[in-house]
C-alpha cells in the first residue's frame, strides 16, 4: 500500500508499552491516530491527549471495535491473551469484522504462534510456552491458546492482514527496523531479542508494506548478534 494512502489508523491495545511505541510511531508520520483501551488504562495516554482519539472498553468488544475502526485505513493490534474468556480470539474477530473491506490489519503476538508448523523451537521453549499456559490458565490471568485461535482465525480470514510475531522482547534506544524471516529457528532469529520500541516501528511499517500482506514475520532486533551475523554472511 502507498505510504499516501494511510492517512488514518486505529491502534487497538493502545494504552500498552507496545501501543504506546505504535501510537508514536503512526503520529510521526502524520497518520490519524484513534486508539482503543480498557476504560481504566486511558490515563496511561495522558501524553497524546489532544494529539489522538480515545475510544474507551473493552478490545473484545465488538460495538467499541465497531466505533473505533470506522473510516480507518489501518488497523494495528495487540493480541493480549487476559483472562479466561477469550479475550484475543474476541479481539481479532471483532477487527475482521468490522475493519474496512481493504484495509492493512496487522497483528502483535510471540514467537510460539505457528502458521504451518514449520518453526523449530527448543524443548527449553517448549517448556516454557507449556509452562506460562498451564499457570496462567489455572490463576484465570492468561490464556495462550486463545492467542493461537485468534491467529488461525485471521490466518484463515481474506483480509489484507500481517501477524507479526516478536522474540523476547527488551527497552532501549530504537536499533531500527528489526530484520525477520519466515520461520523460527532460522539462524538469523538465533539471538531472540528484540527492542520493543522497534517491535512497534514494524508494527507500523507493516501498513505501507505489500510484501508483507498474509506472511507471519517472525522478527528479531537488527543488531542483534544473530542478525548482524546473517548480513555479514550476505554481504
Amino acid at each position: 500500500m502507498d505510504a499516501n494512502r494511510v492517512k488514518k489508523v486505529c491502534i487497538v491495545g493502545a494504552s500498552g508499552k507496545l501501543g504506546q511505541y505504535m501510537v508514536q510511531h503512526a503520529l510521526d508520520r502524520g497518520y490519524e491516530v484513534v486508539g482503543v483501551c480498557r476504560e481504566k488504562s486511558v490515563p496511561k495516554l495522558a501524553a497524546f491527549e489532544g494529539r489522538m482519539t480515545v475510544v474507551p472498553g473493552d478490545t473484545n468488544d465488538p460495538e467499541v471495535i465497531r466505533r473505533a475502526v470506522e473510516g480507518c485505513d489501518g488497523v494495528l493490534t495487540v493480541l493480549v491473551p487476559w483472562g479466561v474468556r477469550q479475550y484475543s480470539s474476541g479481539t481479532a474477530q471483532a477487527v475482521l469484522d468490522h475493519a474496512r473491506p481493504g484495509a492493512r490489519l496487522v497483528f502483535s503476538c510471540g514467537w510460539h504462534i505457528t502458521r504451518d508448523g514449520k518453526d523449530h523451537y527448543s524443548r527449553l521453549f517448549r517448556a516454557g510456552v507449556r509452562a506460562s499456559a498451564w499457570v496462567g490458565k489455572a490463576l484465570r490471568l492468561v490464556e495462550i491458546d486463545d492467542q493461537v485461535e485468534a491467529c488461525d482465525r485471521v490466518f484463515a480470514s481474506d483480509t489484507r492482514w500481517t501477524v507479526v510475531r516478536g522474540s523476547s522482547l527488551e527497552e532501549g534506544e530504537s536499533q531500527g527496523l528489526p530484520v525477520w524471516s519466515r520461520h523460527v529457528g532460522d539462524p538469523v532469529l538465533a539471538s531472540d531479542l528484540t527492542r520493543r520500541v522497534d517491535f512497534a516501528l514494524f508494527m507500523v511499517e507493516a501498513l505501507t508494506d505489500d510484501s508483507l500482506v498474509r506472511e507471519a514475520p517472525a522478527i528479531v532486533g537488527r543488531l542483534a548478534p544473530s542478525a548482524v551475523a546473517h548480513a555479514r554472511e550476505r554481504a
